[in-house]
């Protein structure tokens, strides 16, 4: 069983969240709507219900256009977006020190 990702574990299972810690985890990628939809685990309408949240706050923006498809990826020099990204690492500093004490208390 996977384990639930930090930022999840900690802002719980919202679609939003679900949603920008999938664009987090693939960070320089880039994704029409339905794939990130897929990718984050939410259904369509869900991505489209906080679509206008994510780009209001820039934290996606357009990398190309095919045809009257658009593809996506987080947006890394938006301020909103560098706070997420500075908690995930905070989080995963946090996990780690965590994990290094329990296996000291363990080996002992």
């Amino acid at each position: 069983m996977r384990k639930k990702p930090l930022l999840l574990q900690l802002t719980g299972e919202i679609p939003l969240f679900k949603i920008i810690d999938f664009l987090v985890d693939n960070k320089g990628m880039d994704f029409d709507k339905t794939e990130i939809a897929k990718g984050a685990g939410v259904s369509r309408a869900s991505l489209f219900n906080y679509w206008k949240i994510l780009e209001t706050h820039k934290i996606v923006r357009v990398t190309r256009k095919y045809g009257k498809a658009k593809l996506y990826t987080l947006n890394s020099v938006s301020p909103i977006t560098k706070k997420i990204l500075e908690l995930e690492k905070v989080l995963i500093s946090a996990a780690l020190e965590k994990d290094a004490k329990h296996e000291v208390m363990v080996s002992a």
